[in-house]
């Protein structure tokens, strides 16, 4: 594993990677037109599948596999490249299955449904490989870190509107669209929040105001349910008809009152919202955290991310360590618990205030700070006070690129890198790389199954600090 991330001259883009649907330089707004006998040559970054047409431009299609024969109906006109839905399918790959959802192909999450699950991780393992190669870096082995659990998601939003007849819609958005599709159930959540899709449909249409109702949202934590509903203006007696919801189904409520700046309101006490991180010794930590902070929707393999980091960086006693975008304490707590000395960042104040209310709860030594994170004077200060041994990155989909050229200049041993986003990930591993660092393990976690998205984790070592 020591050669991997080994840099190779860049290879150019083999045209349109599909990871993002882009904005079109130019359009037409005419009828679909049929298009016959496409073969799909591989998959887009997205999950749609790739063809040429007869004059060589590209063709994005929906729901279509490799070595598919498909006619197709061209729905958007491009440039330099066509988007496309199934008309017919002449032949069927052999990873494609029934989807299991009867909203698939109409709502707008869970778009690889027509894909085994092997195929989809399979996939995400080679968008990594793909986009990294683009940066001149070659992968070796792909670790796989998932869970065979469908019904996986602990936080979802749902939307609500009233249609044209008064009837009240509760569900997701369609792709790329603002229409909202009125769902009877979603296997993706975790079964309490998925038993709780009927009785919020039923409450709904019993509402004075449910146009004053702009969205709903579902967590479930490990010891309770919580629906915290956005609420734009107060309603007595909607409220009363929705803490009797919460009393029948025994959940906490919480409502968002309020168009411009919202405040959350209790019916009764706060609930305490808590999760549980498991750590060597057959310890746990408890996470204390508020309605609006970052937890990873799937808490099986946000644990195995967990292990994951602990057993590639193999926190040791006295060991100087820095988490950047620290959260709750996701990552800080458990190298804490194995007695490294870490000092985690945050750009939110509250979050900063959370870890710390964490550490403390756990009886952990963990220092923190706020800062922004995007100033490289702030960032290269940060790095020069301590001489660090491990630093953990944990960025949002902007990537962190402005840390990774800090740390071209002042290395560390080892940096762990969690990214919800493969093409800012390869951008910033360019960086490293390039500075002397190799990687030495990479992983792959289905956190989101049924869908494009992903997170990796990377563990980069440079060469003259190891």
């Amino acid at each position: 594993m020591a050669m991997l991330g080994k840099r190779r001259p860049p290879r150019p883009a083999s045209g349109h990677s599909g990871l993002a649907r882009q904005p079109a330089a130019k359009s037409s707004n005419q009828a679909p037109q049929a298009t016959s006998a496409l073969v799909v040559e591989r998959l887009a970054h997205d999950g749609r599948g790739v063809a040429h047409n007869a004059e060589g431009k590209t063709v994005f299609i929906d729901q279509a596999l490799p070595g598919e024969h498909l006619e197709v109906a061209v729905h958007q006109t491009r440039k330099r490249y066509d988007e496309a839905h199934v008309k017919q399918r002449l032949t069927s790959a052999a990873q494609r299955v029934s989807p299991p959802c009867p909203h698939f192909s109409h709502c707008g999450g869970c778009d690889l449904q027509h894909m085994t699950v092997a195929s989809q991780r399979e996939h995400k393992r080679e968008v990594v490989r793909d986009l990294m190669a683009r940066q001149g870096i070659e992968l070796g082995e792909v670790e796989s870190l998932h869970d065979d659990v469908q019904g996986y998601r602990r936080r979802a939003r749902l939307g609500v509107k009233v249609d044209g007849d008064g009837h009240a819609l509760l569900g997701f958005r369609a792709a790329h669209s603002h229409r909202l599709i009125d769902i009877e159930r979603c296997i993706v959540l975790v079964d309490g929040l998925q038993a709780l899709i009927a009785p919020l449909r039923e409450l709904l249409a019993t509402l004075d105001a449910p146009r004053q109702v702009g969205h709903i949202e579902l967590l479930a934590t490990d010891s309770q349910r919580v629906v915290l509903v956005r609420q734009l203006k107060a309603n007595p007696a909607d409220a009363e008809r929705w803490q009797a919801f919460a009393d029948h189904h025994h959940v906490a409520l919480g409502t968002w009152l309020g168009r411009e700046s919202p405040t959350l309101h209790w019916h009764g006490a706060p609930p305490v919202l808590e999760e549980t991180l498991d750590i060597p010794d057959g310890k746990a930590l408890t996470l204390h955290f508020a309605p609006g902070d970052f937890l990873q929707v799937n808490a099986a393999v946000n644990q195995q991310m967990v292990d994951t980091a602990m057993r590639w960086l193999a926190p040791s006693p006295g060991q100087r360590t820095m988490d950047l975008f620290a959260g709750i304490g996701n990552f800080s707590l458990p190298m804490a618990a194995a007695g490294a000395e870490v000092h985690a960042v945050e750009g939110s104040p509250a979050m900063v205030e959370r870890l710390a209310d964490n550490a403390h709860l756990n009886r952990l030594d963990v220092t923190g700070q706020q800062a922004d994170l995007s100033d490289p004077d702030t960032v290269a200060s940060l790095l020069e006070a301590v001489d660090l041994q491990a630093l953990v990155l944990d960025p949002p989909r902007s990537g962190a690129e402005v840390i990774c050229q800090a740390l071209a200049r002042s290395p560390v041993a080892r940096v762990m890198y969690i990214s919800c986003d493969p093409a800012t990930l390869a951008r910033d591993a360019a960086h490293l790389v390039h500075a002397g660092y190799r990687i030495n393990h990479v992983a792959v976690a289905d956190m989101f199954m049924h869908t494009a998205h992903m997170e990796t984790l990377m563990l980069f070592e440079h060469t003259k600090c190891a």
